[in-house]
């Protein structure tokens, strides 16, 4: 799953909508590459602006903070690759950060997909035929030679 954490001030993001586009915008990018919607998570966390400090200091402009998981699938570890996808990301960001004016700051993780679950469900590897009914249905079902997990 793609997670994204959104950290900001209350007056960012105030409107249900803006989140709803942003958060669509997300979701999109991660389709096209034929990941399953329901594996994109955003949530958005408002902080205070008493709550945040940068380098010790309260900030004087809007400060958005995000973290960025990847859990489905790992990026190629490779400078360019990489650039790629934070150039990616940026225009997705672009008009409901950078546009309003905010500064900001994110970070990409990459875990390990065998550490993944989703409802107890083991995913599907990534672009078989099992996650493909996944996307279709747009939620996690049991699949012909789904591992079991054991528990004691």
């Amino acid at each position: 799953m793609p997670l994204w954490t959104i950290y900001h001030p209350t007056e960012a993001f105030a409107e249900v909508e803006t989140r709803q586009a942003f958060a669509t915008k997300i979701t999109s990018f991660y389709t096209a590459i034929g990941l399953p919607p329901f594996y994109v998570v955003v949530n958005f966390i408002t902080v205070p602006k008493s709550f945040a400090w940068v380098g010790a200091e309260q900030p004087t402009n809007t400060f958005i903070r995000i973290t960025i998981s990847h859990l489905a699938a790992r990026v190629p570890e490779d400078t360019g690759t990489h650039y790629e996808l934070t150039a990616s990301l940026e225009r997705i960001m672009k008009p409901f950060i950078a546009d309003k004016g905010y500064d900001y700051e994110y970070h990409i993780d990459q875990s390990e997909r065998e550490l993944w679950r989703i409802n107890g469900f083991i995913p599907p590897p990534l672009q078989s035929e099992e996650e493909k009914v996944w996307a279709r249905l747009n939620k996690a079902v049991p699949y012909d030679g789904h591992p079991v997990v054991k528990l004691p």
